[in-house]
């Protein structure tokens, strides 16, 4: 019997990746995370059952860094996000990930309406609480909140374009949202072997309901500090890293 030649598409929600990326495999270079991104992605197509599988292409999705002028109401100072160490990371982040072979690069787009600065999750019940006072905030106990449009939906509709073009027969998402539920049930309606790698994080039994499998391809922590991609030295802070909820 001949072996099934499968074509994979792995679509990559950026956002979700870097955040689970340092978690699993610890904080990196701008050109190191590139690297480790493209070999993660590889091992999807390395399964050990006989089946060929060759790549499509790699779809990254995220949204460039914020270039505003926000103003910080702990340090009553405005911060000019373009000369942030953050748009430094993100920016070489994306220079060295378009290099990669078969790697597409979907840049969302930030809300014009987001760009302030809140208090982290447990200060203002501190601070009510009477636990803390508003002399003793510091820059640390502020978050920037920068939220993205577009990421999800050019998702979608890449989906949507890769299956009605038969131009892969299984597609890799590296997600864990549970929006993506009605484009993976049309996707496996239609045929497509579709993929869920929500790298360890929990997923919505609605999400789970609807996917053909899920393969985290990093072993579950702790044992994750075993893996080659893990990086053991800390460089200093992960500009890569966006607050969850932002």
């Amino acid at each position: 019997m001949a072996n099934f030649m499968e074509r994979t598409a792995i679509l990559v929600d950026g956002g979700f990746y870097r955040i689970r990326a340092q978690i699993l495999f610890g904080v990196k270079s701008p050109e190191e995370r590139a690297d480790e991104l493209f070999s993660y992605c590889m091992r999807h197509l390395n399964k050990g059952t006989g089946n060929e599988s060759s790549l499509y292409r790699i779809f990254y999705y995220d949204c460039p860094p914020s270039t505003k002028v926000v103003y910080n109401p702990v340090t009553q100072r405005h911060v000019n996000l373009a000369k942030s160490d953050q748009y430094r990371w993100t920016t070489a982040f994306f220079n060295a990930l378009v290099t990669k072979r078969k790697v597409a690069l979907r840049r969302g787009e930030e809300l014009a309406s987001s760009g302030d600065y809140t208090l982290r999750a447990g200060v203002l019940k501190d601070l009510c609480a009477g636990r803390r006072s508003v002399e003793s905030l510091t820059d640390r106990d502020t978050r920037l909140n920068i939220t993205q449009k577009g990421v999800d939906m050019r998702i979608g509709l890449d989906i949507a374009s890769l299956v009605e073009r038969n131009l892969v027969t299984q597609i890799i998402l590296i997600s864990g949202d549970s929006d993506f539920v009605p484009a993976a049930k049309y996707a496996r309606r239609r045929g497509m072997d579709f993929v869920l790698d929500p790298m360890w994080q929990t997923v919505s039994p609605s999400l789970n309901e609807h996917v053909d499998g899920i393969r985290s391809r990093v072993q579950r922590p702790p044992r994750n500090e075993q893996d080659p991609l893990y990086h053991r030295e800390d460089i200093g802070e992960d500009a890569s890293i966006i607050d969850p909820g932002s």
